[in-house]
């Protein structure tokens, strides 16, 4: 009688775990705004970034203002994220590298490469046609130009733990280009060619306006709660299965009394 007893709830709590699907896709909207990086000289220049995500597949906008001027002066922009980054903006700490190759004053100058354990490395180049993997970080002719950019893509595919990094807050948002010299172009000037492309001027490559990517809400429960076990949603995305355990555990319970009448009967 008392392996009966003990095996019927065991039974019911393995149909419980049976039940079990694989786990939620992430879902959800995050939004960053977009301000100088400090000791950049862009004062004045701002911006924002909205992503969606639907599973692996990422939509978004991207506007800025303020930064360089005129049709030759593309804004390349980038989604970055590292799991070793400390998931932020870099700060005027970060310029601490020897000077460049036709590099002077090298303080002045904050590049993309000192700013990577700010924000990590590219994972999605927010281009405005073709490619938008890390390859296309630098196709300057298919990202915005001048000071007023605005637009909107839906058909990049990003993985599941990209997806996952953004609606965590990990991930931030980087457009660069940086006039230091004043003179209105991307010039070599006191900067000298780009650590990241030497047929670009550094000018071109350098950071300038960046954001962390914020969930925000698009339902009542906050995008990523689960996930992340934040928020008062925290274990109510599982109240189907834990009727489904009562259940299971009630049907045990039957069991043990089904067995305890077959054994009366016996004795």
């Amino acid at each position: 009688m008392t392996r009966t007893a003990i095996a019927a709830p065991v039974i019911g709590f393995a149909a419980l775990f049976a039940t079990a699907g694989p786990a939620m896709a992430a879902e959800g909207s995050a939004m960053a705004d977009l301000t100088p990086i400090e000791g950049q000289p862009v004062e004045g220049a701002s911006g924002q970034g909205m992503v969606e995500i639907n599973g692996t597949s990422l939509s978004f906008t991207l506007a800025a203002q303020g930064l360089l001027a005129g049709d030759a002066a593309p804004h390349a922009a980038h989604i970055h994220f590292g799991a070793d980054a400390r998931h932020e903006c870099p700060g005027a700490g970060d310029n601490n590298a020897a000077a460049l190759d036709g590099e002077t004053n090298e303080g002045d100058h904050l590049t993309t490469t000192e700013g990577g354990p700010a924000y990590g490395e590219i994972v999605v180049s927010l281009t405005k046609s073709g490619d938008t993997s890390p390859a296309s970080g630098l196709a300057v002719d298919r990202f915005g130009t001048g000071d007023d950019i605005n637009y909107s893509r839906g058909d990049v595919t990003v993985t599941e733990d990209v997806a996952q990094a953004i609606l965590n807050g990990q991930a931030v948002v980087v457009v660069h280009g940086v006039d230091y010299d004043g003179d209105g172009a991307y010039s070599a000037g006191d900067r000298g060619m780009s650590d990241l492309d030497p047929t670009l001027p550094g000018e071109a490559t350098d950071p300038a306006i960046c954001g962390v990517l914020t969930a925000s809400q698009m339902t009542d429960m906050p995008a990523g709660g689960v996930s992340t076990g934040g928020g008062s949603t925290t274990g109510t995305e599982n109240a189907g299965l834990i009727g489904l355990g009562a259940l299971a555990v009630a049907g045990g319970g039957a069991a043990v009394l089904i067995a305890r009448r077959r054994t009366s009967t016996e004795s």
